[in-house]
């Protein structure tokens, strides 16, 4: 089972902004622009194990507790370039600006984020600092509402949890955060996804 979003987006402005980022898409092929899906995900002690295999009459039993998060913004792109911010503290819009504003010191080329409308992204601390980016090569895309599976950033969270971490990684919240950070770490050369 896989959790869903709770709404559709509305048609007509679906529709344009698809056809929107399929443009930044072509730019991006084209070598004009780079592209960075934006998201955050949270990672606790209690799994995110869909399905195992067990003997007969074998009960495999997982260690599951309330624990602190380890929450994790990531800006990502289709070829596996991941830059990434780890915090045990929780996301909100000053954690997400001050990583845009990291991020924007390292570009090389124009940069679009494409981004979900949650509420750290659309509020004006955000939209206030727009202008300053522009200036500094790196625009903001937002996604239509109820859209998830336009972010492939999503599919990365979605590999962590259910396919990459280890059961072991669970016995305690030092070896969750240790397993999350290998992961993110090797990220594009152990891991890797194909977006294509």
């Amino acid at each position: 089972m896989k959790r869903q979003v709770g709404g559709n987006p509305i048609p007509e402005f679906y529709t344009r902004k698809i056809q929107e980022l399929e443009k930044l898409k072509e730019q991006e092929r084209k070598g004009e622009i780079e592209i960075r899906y934006v998201d955050e995900s949270g990672f606790c002690l209690i799994p995110y194990i869909p399905y195992a295999w067990q003997e007969r009459k074998e009960k495999i039993k997982i260690p599951s507790q309330q624990s602190k998060r380890l929450n994790v913004l990531g800006f990502l792109s289709r070829d596996n370039q991941l830059e990434v911010y780890t915090f045990t503290c929780g996301i909100n819009s000053d954690v997400v600006i001050a990583c845009i504003d990291d991020l924007a010191r390292k570009i090389t080329k124009k940069t679009v984020l494409i981004m979900d409308n949650s509420s750290i992204h659309q509020n004006n601390l955000l939209w206030d600092k727009e202008e300053e980016w522009s200036h500094k090569g790196l625009e903001i895309f937002f996604l239509p509402t109820y859209s998830p599976q336009l972010n492939i950033i999503e599919i990365l969270w979605r590999f962590i949890k259910y396919q990459w971490l280890e059961i072991a990684a669970y016995e305690n919240f030092s070896s969750l955060v240790q397993a999350v950070e290998n992961i993110l770490k090797n990220f594009g050369t152990e891991y890797t996804i194909n977006f294509a």
